[in-house]
C-alpha cells in the first residue's frame, strides 16, 4: 500500500539548536552577550563608583539600588531584542514565502522565526543582569555578615573591572583579532568610565 504522507511521529520536528544554526541566531546571540554583558556591567561599575565616593551609603540602599537596575536592564533587554528581531524574522520569512509563492507554516524557517527571536532575547536581557549579580556578590556577602578583606564596595569595583576585561578578551577571540589587545582595550573604557565618575563625584 502506497501512503502519501508517513506519520507525524517518523517526521520529528526540527531541533531548536538546528533553527538557530541555520539563521545564524548563535552568532546574533554572541554579540548581544557581549555588548548587553558590558553594558549591564558597567552601569554597576557606575552606580558602585557613586556609592563609593559619596560616602558610607548603607549596604541595603546600594543593593536595592543595583538590584532595581538589574532587573530593568533585563526588562529593557528582553522586551527590545524580542520586538526587533520578531519584526526582523518575520520580515524575512515573508519576502521569502512571496519568492516561493508557498506558505512555509511548517517549515524551518517559519519555527525560526518564532523561536530565534525568544533565544535572543534572553540572552540580551539576562546577559546583563546576570553579570550585574556577579558584581554585586561583594555587597550580598557583606549584607549577609561575611568579613571581606577589603570594603565591599571595593571588591565589587574590581569583579567589574575583571568581568570588563574578560569580555574583551571574549569578544577577541570571536572576532579573531588579538584578544589580549581586546581585553586591555575594554578594560581601559571600565578604568576612564570610573574616573569620569570620581572626577564629576561632588
Amino acid at each position: 500500500m502506497i501512503v502519501d504522507r508517513l506519520p507525524d511521529v517518523l517526521v520529528p520536528e526540527p531541533s531548536p539548536r538546528f533553527l538557530l544554526l541555520i539563521r545564524r541566531s548563535s552568532a546574533i546571540a554572541r554579540r548581544y552577550l557581549v555588548t548587553n554583558g558590558f553594558d549591564g556591567t558597567l552601569t554597576m561599575l557606575g552606580l558602585i563608583m557613586g556609592f563609593r565616593t559619596v560616602g558610607q551609603v548603607p549596604i541595603q540602599v546600594a543593593l536595592t539600588a543595583c538590584t532595581g537596575a538589574a532587573v530593568a536592564l533585563a526588562v529593557s533587554g528582553i522586551s527590545s531584542a524580542y520586538v526587533s528581531e520578531r519584526a526582523e524574522r518575520q520580515r524575512e520569512l515573508a519576502a521569502l514565502q512571496q519568492a516561493m509563492l508557498d506558505g512555509l507554516d511548517d517549515s524551518a524557517h517559519a519555527h525560526t522565526a518564532r523561536w530565534a527571536p525568544v533565544f535572543i532575547a534572553l540572552v540580551n536581557g539576562l546577559a546583563p543582569f546576570l553579570l550585574a549579580q556577579i558584581v554585586m556578590l561583594p555587597l550580598w556577602l557583606a549584607r549577609f555578615g561575611t568579613k571581606l578583606p577589603i570594603s565591599p564596595y571595593d571588591l565589587a569595583i574590581g569583579v567589574a573591572f575583571l568581568l570588563i576585561m574578560l569580555l574583551g578578551l571574549f569578544s577577541g577571540r570571536i572576532s579573531g583579532v588579538s584578544w589580549l589587545w581586546s581585553g586591555l582595550r575594554t578594560l581601559l573604557i571600565g578604568m576612564v568610565t570610573a574616573a569620569i565618575i570620581y572626577l564629576l563625584s561632588p
